[in-house]
């Protein structure tokens, strides 16, 4: 049987994140623009920085800083900004960002994976219309990004809203 090309394109995503350098989470992400992938990216540590699984340490791992929380504590860059940083806004422009993300531990996909809001701005800011998050091996989310455009969590408690 044939893979569906959703999931053919969330399982190229899943083989990127294996090269993911984090001690906590690994994600692996695709850029596809009109059936061409784009770019890839992956969490590491910026060029020529020791990543964690080299040092054998992670900060926020250390500190028990909850999943969403205190990213500025992180060694690494994002598998969502390291694809944005490899491909030109261009080709950008209305494409679909694939995401998967899986515990270094376990290599159970995360729960609830989601862009952090740092990532979201990247992604509005590049011009990508959807994310795809894969769920399980059969599942995944669909996620239109004007959505984040309209339901502007920033805005969460400030001014009233």
């Amino acid at each position: 049987m044939r893979t569906d090309k959703i999931n053919y394109y969330l399982d190229i995503a899943e083989t990127v994140l294996e090269r993911g350098t984090c001690l906590r989470r690994n994600y692996g992400a695709i850029i596809v623009n009109n059936d061409q992938i784009i770019s890839t990216g992956y969490v590491g540590a910026p060029r020529g920085r020791k990543n964690c699984i080299d040092m054998g340490i992670c900060v926020r791992e250390n500190l028990k800083v909850p999943r969403g929380e205190r990213y500025e504590l992180c060694r690494s860059v994002h598998a969502e900004q390291n694809a944005i940083i490899h491909a030109s806004r261009e080709n950008m422009i209305g494409a679909t960002l694939y995401l998967v993300g899986k515990d270094a531990g376990t290599g159970a996909y995360v729960e609830n994976a989601s862009a952090c809001s740092m990532c979201k701005r990247m992604i509005i800011n590049a011009g990508i219309e959807k994310v795809i998050i894969r769920n399980s091996k059969e599942k995944y989310t669909v996620v239109e990004v004007s959505d984040w455009i309209i339901n502007d969590e920033s805005l969460s408690g400030v001014f009233g809203y």
